[in-house]
């Protein structure tokens, strides 16, 4: 997912009249690097909630350990810096367990 294509879905949804928008939210994140956006609006199907993730992408993982009794190991990420995974990911509200379930792919003729 590109994120133009994100635009043009964000687009679709805010134009449609039978689609009502509850919610619009944007933002980082706090423990890694990458930013992300969500649209929550009421269709029929529902309330259904569209998350835009966008992160750099993994260039290297360097894992840090001792040959010593308790030590800890941690775990260092090397980042692009101008390279970028995109990832839409679709929710919908289920009442019964009152939070979001996603959405498979296959749902949609996807694999």
């Amino acid at each position: 997912m590109s994120p133009e294509r994100w635009q043009t879905i964000k687009g679709q949804v805010k134009d449609n009249p039978a689609l009502k928008v509850l919610e619009e939210d944007a933002g980082e994140f706090d423990d890694m690097p990458g930013s992300f956006e969500s649209l929550v609006f009421m269709g029929p199907m529902g309330k259904i909630k569209l998350e835009f993730i966008t992160r750099p992408v993994v260039l290297d993982k360097k894992t840090n350990t001792s040959r010593r009794i308790g030590a800890e190991a941690s775990v260092e990420y090397i980042y692009s810096e101008d390279e970028f995974s995109h990832k839409l990911t679709v929710y919908q509200w289920n009442e019964a367990t009152d939070d979001w379930d996603e959405l498979k792919s296959s749902m949609f003729g996807g694999e």
